[in-house]
């Protein structure tokens, strides 16, 4: 049912019934939807109301945005607008079928094979179907449906791991009320459902925006579905309100026991403007593929840190500093650098599995069962203990084609990681993602004994030691090719030092390797997480997956370059690498100092920028951090500080409050769901399905939140 509605200055709310004459006055606001204009009759811009919902949905007859009850007055308010279109969409109960019986019942996420017979004119079983179905062709032994309607055929060797990830087999009580509520898969949506669970699980996130929530819809813009921190209000406050996330009520119950059937409840929000917001010219997140959580959430951090919300950016308490050791085997002199990092990266030790006698003669058994062509043996996972990753994450790694400033040429060199500030919430990721021989991606399907209490203490850096020589702050020759035009790989690779386990990192997370190499190279091997934010800035770009030219003195530079190394005619640092340093918490006007003042090096212009703390101090606020590119909210000021990265250092002791697992082969396909640990207890969070759980997989996790444990 639909309506034309008047909407005055006070409450007043009229039904025209004959709108000719009751319209007139207001036919100058009244447009006529467009070609290519977008009607938003299906979702609130500020709340999750529907045409379902109990007040309907109103759809403004100018802009088109659709409103719930509550929130239209906010609108009029700003606009003037009076006109709406009333949504509300009826359900009537299905009348009995014609012999008096109830229609068939629906099942959902179960495969079902009718074969119908023109004699019987009903359903007749077939008791050899699976050889009749042969003869066409179908394997009926491959067709398997999983709970969440996703079809994968490597399912079946790995039926374990979703039915243990997602507690299958188990009577799981469901949960109702503020922070118990789903999210709808909209098609392979939940990677990005298991993370803003997650997200909005921690205080700091809670209070920037639905603490702010007010605030932030009175200073919105006109079209909110455009605004980032309004998307965010929103989908935090859709999660914690318990609004939609209400127990079915005693006598349904009752009326589905005697009638023998399911009525779906209409619990759980649905993030599709979420969605289509936050991914929008993201060339992945905005397909309806499978997803990388890992990457989803940088992606997700990235633009809470370009959207600014309040004095307090939430996103602090994932920032930590690295402190990264490079020392040339052969003169034995170091160099220190800081970098900033988000994500804790473990690498599983897969040579420490406690069960490697289990893990050969399972793979014999599982050989001889498919040159048999039998089913396989029952799965056997390797057991990591995670002392063993921890141990490989802290040991010193090979630089590739190290370039030795002592020594003016190529050397060995290693590198080691330690933190130089510990972050309020770790996130750990175990890296169970790699390529195989031929390049394919693929998953290691591991068990690691996440601790619940964890102390990295030990893993503190502690900067130049004495005894210790720095390296000499020289930058590497650049060779110049007696033929300009000859600009072979072969012959410009050996002046390059790209950190390979960066551009590894990306290349696991589906980029192409040669992008991912200019993204390190650019950035200055500042780390993977830089280098992302640089594959995101020029993906659209014909040359993105070129193979890396150094340009020659007086040649043309790639787009790549010359968005991050070339030095214009006026002498200012490209906003790229500005950008870049902004988003670390640094100022604008400091960032831009530091470029010039190291002819646009971005990694000399960090180490610049470290070593002149006073700067800092004297530098004023940043009002201009606003991303209006990213449609930021451009009345809310960020109130930034003047110290830098903006860190919350303190003990390295954590406890352990979350995860997100993967089900399936790789990270292009297979399931997300989360775990959280709520009032003392662990709940599942399985798109719209919220339950208590009963038995946690904690060791078969792939992204970890700790919290500190106050000293």
């Amino acid at each position: 049912m639909q309506r034309a509605a008047l909407f005055g200055g006070g409450d007043a709310q009229m039904a025209a019934g004959d709108l000719g004459e009751l319209l007139v006055p207001y036919m100058p606001t009244i447009r006529v939807p467009k070609s290519g204009d977008r009607v938003y009759k299906t979702e609130c811009a500020f709340s999750y109301d529907s045409p379902d919902s109990e007040g309907g949905l109103y759809v403004c007859m100018n802009t088109f945005l659709g409103f719930g009850r509550e929130h239209i007055e906010r609108h009029y308010r700003k606009t003037g607008q009076c006109v709406y279109l009333h949504l509300k969409r009826h359900v009537r109960e299905k009348v009995p079928g014609a012999s008096g019986g109830a229609l068939p019942k629906r099942r959902n996420a179960k495969l079902f094979l009718d074969v119908y017979s023109f004699d019987e004119e009903e359903p007749v079983l077939d008791p050899h179907i699976a050889k009749h179905l042969a003869h066409f062709g179908i394997d009926m032994l491959q067709m398997q449906v999983t709970e969440n309607g996703l079809r994968d055929n490597d399912i079946k060797p790995r039926v374990s791991e979703w039915e243990v990830i997602q507690e299958s087999g188990v009577k799981l009580k469901p949960m109702y009320g503020p922070g118990y509520t789903g999210m709808k898969n909209l098609g392979n949506s939940c990677y990005l459902n298991a993370v803003m669970q997650t997200i909005f699980s921690i205080p700091e996130f809670q209070r920037a925006y639905v603490g702010n929530l007010p605030r932030i819809y009175d200073y919105s813009p006109l079209d909110p579905t455009q605004d980032f921190n309004t998307q965010m209000a929103k989908l935090g406050h859709g999660l914690l309100s318990g609004q939609y996330s209400k127990p079915p009520m005693k006598s349904d119950l009752i009326e589905q026991v005697m009638k023998e059937e399911h009525k779906p409840q209409h619990n759980g929000i649905s993030p599709r403007m979420f969605k289509a917001f936050i991914s929008k010219g993201h060339p992945e997140f905005s397909s309806n593929r499978q997803q990388d959580a890992q990457e989803f959430f940088l992606h997700l951090i990235n633009l809470v840190e370009r959207n600014p919300v309040g004095s307090e950016n939430p996103s602090d308490v994932f920032r930590f500093l690295v402190e990264e050791r490079t020392q040339c085997c052969q003169s034995r002199k170091v160099r220190y650098t800081e970098r900033v990092d988000y994500i804790m990266q473990l690498p599983v030790a897969m040579e420490a599995a406690t069960n490697k006698d289990e893990l050969i003669a399972y793979e014999l058994k599982r050989r001889e069962a498919e040159a048999a062509r039998r089913a396989p043996p029952e799965l056997v996972r390797a057991k990591i203990p995670f002392s063993a990753c921890l141990q490989a994450f802290s040991e010193p790694n090979n630089v590739e084609d190290f370039w030795s400033s002592a020594l003016q040429a190529k050397s060995a060199g290693v590198k080691t990681s330690r933190f130089a500030s510990f972050p309020e919430y770790l996130v750990v990721q175990i890296k169970k993602f790699t390529f195989g021989l031929d390049w394919i991606p693929k998953k290691l399907d591991v068990s690691v004994d996440m601790p619940d209490f964890l102390d990295i203490n030990h893993l503190r850096a502690t900067g130049l030691q004495p005894g210790e020589e720095e390296l000499p702050d020289i930058a590497p020759p650049i060779i110049i090719p007696d033929d300009p035009k000859d600009r072979t790989m072969n012959h410009f690779m050996e002046s390059l030092d790209i950190d390979e386990s960066s551009v590894m990192q990306l290349a696991e997370m589906g980029f192409p390797l040669e992008a991912c190499r200019k993204a390190v190279y650019y950035t200055g091997n500042l780390g993977a997480e830089v280098a992302f934010n640089w594959i995101i800035a020029h993906m659209e770009e014909p040359d993105f997956a070129e193979p890396l030219v150094v340009p020659a003195f007086g040649g043309a530079t790639s787009s790549g370059a010359a968005g991050l190394g070339a030095v214009g005619l006026d002498n200012q640092p490209p906003e790229e690498m500005v950008a870049i340093i902004i988003s670390m918490g640094f100022q604008r006007n400091l960032a831009i100092q530091a470029l010039k003042a190291t002819n646009n090096n971005l990694e000399r212009a960090l180490e610049w920028i470290f070593g002149r703390p006073e700067l800092e101090e004297e530098s004023e606020p940043a009002l201009d951090v606003m991303d209006m590119e990213n449609h930021a909210n451009a009345n809310i000021l960020a109130e930034t500080g003047s110290e830098g990265p903006r860190i919350k250092d303190g003990p390295g002791r954590y406890e352990l409050f979350g995860f997100i697992s993967h089900m399936g082969t790789s990270t292009m396909s297979g399931h997300y769901v989360c775990h959280l640990k709520k009032e003392g207890r662990w709940v599942i969070y399985n798109d719209l399905r919220v339950c208590a759980s009963e038995r946690p997989p904690k060791d078969q996790g792939y992204i970890y939140f700790y919290h500190r444990i106050p000293s």
